[in-house]
């Protein structure tokens, strides 16, 4: 049932690393943007999502990648349903992209009705995987995993927890803990991790699972504690955070940080972004903020990104009948 970063490393090939910006050469394209293009993110400001799109954004433009603007544009209405609707309606798909989140999987299987098929969505690049850690405030009293375990249940179904979306990634690791640990958690769905992280630190909720790129500043600044992580291994820049499979369950969950062009895209604009993307991704910015924000490299090409698509698909189809999703 888990969805492990090691299960996509098997769907793809090693590929090495190429320098900074500097050495890169530039191919020549029969194609390049002539107005801003539109750089849709499947989520609300604030969350991971909106940051990486906001970080690459500022990439792109100090080392002049792009002769026109990519400008970011926040619709994470109903799960993401407002930024896949805006995509696959767009009249311009050679200027439209997508910064994605798991929902890219889950929001067109709960809301089969917007008639979303991801497979006609062009891949232009993998940008990272972004493990999930459960945080609660400082002030809680709770130092260990235990210990909130035990507060969780003595609450009984009033335990306030709050999440990005419903029905995909936040609300996917809350109702597994509740399934696997028999606990009853009421939760609040927000339309940015951002907001949530906000929320936590002003103790409007009592628990979060936050990526740690979200939860980074309030972690810094000491409101926040980390308390387990669902990732494969202990994050470097969390060492003494135990993963929920040293605790003896086998479940982790990634993030993916994925950048999608809209379906129709010409073949000409694809290529251009996706040279566009590997240039970012190879840019010591890039890799500088992957390792301070714990996100994982996960490089892959266009057909395994496709490959990628519908195993994730048939994963997260299993997982949300699991969890009663």
């Amino acid at each position: 049932m888990g969805i492990t970063r090691r299960l996509a490393m098997a769907l793809t090939c090693a590929a090495g690393l190429m320098t900074g910006v500097a050495g890169m050469s530039t191919s020549a394209h029969a194609w390049e943007p002539t107005k801003p293009i539109d750089f849709v993110i499947m989520a609300g400001a604030g969350g991971g999502a909106d940051q990486i799109a906001r970080f690459i954004q500022s990439v792109v433009e100090k080392n002049k990648l792009s002769p026109r603007p990519l400008v970011p544009n926040n619709k994470g209405g109903g799960s993401g349903a407002e930024a896949l609707i805006a995509l696959k309606g767009t009249s311009d798909p050679d200027h439209t992209i997508l910064v994605t989140l798991n929902s890219f999987f889950t929001t067109p299987l709960r809301q089969a009705n917007l008639g979303i098929d991801i497979m006609t969505f062009t891949p232009i690049n993998m940008m990272g995987v972004d493990p999930f850690v459960l945080w609660v405030h400082k002030d809680s009293g709770i130092t260990t995993f235990e210990q909130w375990l035990e507060k969780v249940k003595a609450d009984n179904g009033e335990y306030v927890m709050g999440g990005t979306g419903k029905g995909q990634e936040d609300s996917i690791v809350i109702k597994w803990m509740e399934q696997n640990y028999d606990l009853k958690i009421k939760y609040i769905p927000y339309k940015g991790g951002g907001a949530v992280a906000k929320d936590l630190a002003g103790q409007q909720i009592m628990a979060s699972v936050n990526n740690p790129s979200e939860a980074k500043g309030f972690y810094e600044s000491g409101d926040v504690i980390p308390l387990i992580a669902f990732s494969d291994e202990r994050l470097p820049n969390l060492p003494d955070v135990r993963t929920v499979k040293e605790l003896g369950k086998d479940f982790s969950y990634y993030n993916q940080r994925a950048v999608v062009g809209a379906p129709g895209m010409s073949d000409d604009a694809a290529a251009w972004y996706r040279d566009l993307f590997q240039k970012v991704y190879d840019s010591e910015e890039w890799q500088g903020y992957m390792k301070s924000e714990s996100l994982e490299g996960l490089p892959m090409d266009a057909e395994q990104q496709k490959e990628y698509w519908k195993t994730q698909v048939a994963r997260h189809t299993e997982l949300l009948k699991a969890l009663g999703e």
